[in-house]
């Protein structure tokens, strides 16, 4: 695989995995509205940096969260390989427009409100974009 396919790979695992960690973090948010929440004007300095801790541990707990995280941290270092042999100038627009687009596409497949004609038709400019870009 060239180092555009391995670009657009990366685009898709990054969009795919947003959509799926936005949803991770949505079951965290109803998780921790269900706690009982304490003033933070009375808590010391480390206490509330406990309290941060905390949630952010709770956040990684969450597997819906967890496992996309790890894709994504995965894809991101394949990126930054691929920045040490491919031109700036194309890495970045190629891969955060496929970014983009997956984003959008995966948010529709797990359900999210979305205008399906605006988005299908903003994924087919990027599509466009791309193939420009790299042709």
């Amino acid at each position: 695989m060239g180092d555009v396919g391995k670009m657009i790979l990366v685009g898709l695992v990054w969009g795919a995995t947003n959509s799926l960690m936005r949803r991770g973090a949505i079951l965290w948010d109803e998780r921790l509205r269900s706690f009982p929440s304490t003033p933070s004007g009375s808590l010391l300095i480390h206490q509330r940096l406990l309290g941060y801790f905390h949630k952010w541990l709770n956040l990684l707990i969450i597997w819906q969260y967890s496992i996309p995280f790890v894709i994504n941290l995965s894809a991101s270092a394949t990126f930054f390989s691929i920045l040490s042999h491919a031109p700036i100038s194309v890495a970045v627009p190629v891969s955060n427009a496929t970014t983009f687009a997956a984003t959008a596409v995966t948010a529709m497949l797990l359900g999210e409100e979305t205008h399906l004609g605006f988005t299908l038709f903003g994924t087919v400019l990027i599509v466009l974009g791309v193939w420009i870009c790299v042709s």
